[in-house]
């Protein structure tokens, strides 16, 4: 039957808007039928959608966001208020302008080092009754919406946000207590009935337009980190800043307010808060360089970062491993007023140049554990810094920051343009968490903030949280691999080797001591092939507090990891990494401890592995053709 010429027309034009949507530039489509001016701005059809209103009786500022058609986010507030203007009522619309974001950039570590940003951007101008200005800056990507406020120079110092986030109240949320060090442990709520209280700003929620997680990105020492506070009984939660009055004395634009929206395998491999920040200040990455770590604090404590013997020790380990790196913890130097600095030599009480030269020799690079406390002045930079880099040492773990007030976050632009400067690598303790730190600053290889390998209070539900929420936003140094804390974690052997393919991390630091590793040497083996960079991230099966079963790919193969919590059980995992035949060899717990399967899958066909309670496995795949009989190298 012929169709209607008006019916054609109609399916081509509708056709022809949806191209324009997803490819054209972008657009922030006004609603009609309303007394309020609304606009909406997305990405692609069916990608996440920002709905920004302005109430015209009260003049204030709303932004809800779905996806599919469906709720991510209910209306919430936005404004922000300064010393010399309430910019969060009284507004009223001046004009939008709109623009395209494309650009490529590439990581020196993350889910994936080739990126591709496509997002739409809408800005809109706002005047109150004074003439006071607020710029409102909305992105649009497929995997997530942002916004931002931009402020012209003269409103004096910020003195809050009305931010917050309103979500349905039936909500699964997952929550981590918010502290300085970022440490909390996640648990599992309803939006409405987590506690009051502050919690971590990366909070995964799942709504009926799938899961969205909260988090911040281009954060710096012009502003103020955020959390989330939370009454009990409302599914909102707001924005508060670490400092009641942010300095500022130019023109101000604040961190994004970021919402990763999508299904959960969207939100995992995500890498919306990078795509967000600055572009790299690094001119020449070459001398960046990522890779497992052999770690010595949990093998060793401080009586191993006192002792030269037990380093040398160490970084023969690592070198018959072919592990890239040794980091020596706390304990082999003083604290700084303890020396006199005075002195040129004063570098000389330490053993560290002869490590650092004996590591060299056997093709081990040195990273050293170093407190803040003797990095916060530009003096004890000057002296600290070029004297590592002298030595040869390839890197810094920065511990104690404990704080993301404006004070300590202006200590981290120092820090990040001089060991930049002085070719050092940055492992961040006691610290913020990523918020596009690493795209900005691609020496940053990892960060903290988690309640890592070291916490005896960490549970089998959090390890399967940690991969949607934390490490969702960047690096995490978790430092997985303490076989020999047996008793003090809640996982299995075979759980403990996934974790260093379902936690990314630059530097990815194993934690235990030679001897477990040669205790199994199954597990051993694998952390010998285990890259630090991945091409590629995918996940493969997942439920915060249950299950994640993650792939990473490097070249042609595919590294798998996979956590669970609750009781043993046969786990069908499906093998959605391409199609062809693979050889998948798989290391899983067994009665008599680690053993290893062998086996010829296609792409899409399940993999099953026996786990064991709160247990798990490590695989790694590669293209099978005859005469493959192993993808270990």
């Amino acid at each position: 039957m012929a169709v209607p010429i008006r019916t054609a027309v109609a399916a081509l034009c509708a056709a022809l808007a949806a191209t324009l949507v997803t490819t054209g530039p972008a657009r922030a489509e006004q609603d009609v039928g309303s007394s309020d001016h609304t606009w909406s701005l997305s990405a692609a059809a069916h990608a996440p959608r920002a709905r920004i209103s302005l109430d015209d009786t009260t003049g204030t500022l709303s932004v809800a966001v779905s996806r599919g058609g469906r709720t991510v986010i209910e209306p919430s507030p936005v404004g922000i208020v300064t010393e010399q203007a309430d910019l969060s009522k009284d507004l009223r619309f001046l004009h939008r302008k709109d623009r395209l974001i494309d650009e490529r950039y590439r990581m020196k570590s993350g889910k994936r080092l080739d990126r591709r940003v496509r997002m739409n951007e809408t800005r809109l101008s706002f005047a109150t009754s004074s003439g006071a200005r607020l710029d409102l800056v909305v992105r649009a990507s497929s995997d997530g919406i942002a916004y931002r406020y931009v402020l012209p120079a003269g409103y004096g110092d910020v003195l809050g946000e009305t931010s917050a986030f309103n979500l349905p109240p039936d909500a699964s949320a997952w929550l981590g207590t918010y502290r300085v060090d970022n440490e909390g442990q996640f648990n599992q709520y309803t939006a409405a009935t987590a506690p009051t209280g502050a919690y971590s700003p990366q909070a995964l929620f799942a709504t009926d337009g799938g899961y969205t997680l909260l988090a911040e990105s281009d954060l710096t020492g012009t502003y103020s980190g955020a959390r989330l506070a939370h009454d009990q009984g409302t599914g909102t939660y707001r924005i508060k800043l670490a400092d009641d009055r942010v300095h500022t004395d130019g023109p101000l634009a604040t961190p994004w307010r970021a919402m990763v929206t999508g299904d959960l395998a969207t939100v995992t491999r995500s890498t919306f808060t990078d795509d967000l920040a600055p572009a790299s200040k690094v001119a020449d990455p070459s001398w960046i360089r990522p890779g497992t770590v052999l770690w010595t604090w949990l093998a060793g404590g401080r009586e191993a970062g006192q002792s030269l013997t037990a380093q040398k020790a160490f970084v023969d380990y690592a070198a018959k491993r072919n592990w890239p790196y040794e980091a020596v913890d706390a304990g082999w130097y003083f604290k700084t007023d303890e020396w006199d600095t005075t002195d040129p030599n004063w570098q000389t009480n330490s053993w560290m140049p002869e490590l650092v030269d004996y590591a060299r020799a056997k093709g081990v690079g040195i990273i050293v554990w170093i407190h803040q406390r003797d990095l916060d002045t530009p003096e004890e930079r000057a002296q600290w810094l070029p004297t590592l880099e002298r030595w040869g040492v390839k890197g810094v773990k920065i511990d104690f920051m404990n704080s993301e007030a404006q004070p300590m976050l202006q200590w981290y632009d120092a820090i990040l343009k001089e060991t930049a400067a002085h070719h050092l690598v940055i492992d961040f303790h006691g610290s913020t968490i990523p918020k596009g730190i690493q795209r900005t600053w691609p020496q940053v290889m990892t960060l903290e903030g988690v309640a890592g390998e070291e916490k005896r209070t960490n549970t089998a539900a959090h390890l399967t949280t940690l991969p949607f929420t934390r490490n969702v936003i960047g690096s995490m140094d978790f430092t997985p691999g303490a076989f020999q804390r047996v008793g003090l974690r809640p996982n299995t052997d075979a759980a403990e080797t996934g974790l260093a393919v379902v936690y990314e991390s630059g530097l990815q630091m194993f934690a235990g001591t030679p001897e477990s590793y040669d205790a199994r040497p199954l597990a051993r083996a694998f952390y010998d092939q285990l890259p630090a960079a991945w091409d590629d991230t995918r996940l493969l099966a997942g439920q915060p507090g249950q299950e994640a079963v993650l792939a990473r790919r490097s070249g042609d193969r595919w590294f798998l990891g996979g956590v669970y919590a609750g009781a043993a059980h046969s786990a069908e995992v499906p093998l959605t990494i391409g199609p062809g035949r693979w050889l998948v060899e798989t290391v899983r717990d067994d009665t008599d401890g680690l053993v290893q399967d062998r086996q010829v899958l296609r792409g899409g066909d399940t993999l099953g592995v026996g786990v064991a309670a709160n247990g798990g496995f490590a695989a790694i795949a590669c293209p099978w053709r005859p005469g493959i009989t192993t993808c270990y190298r």
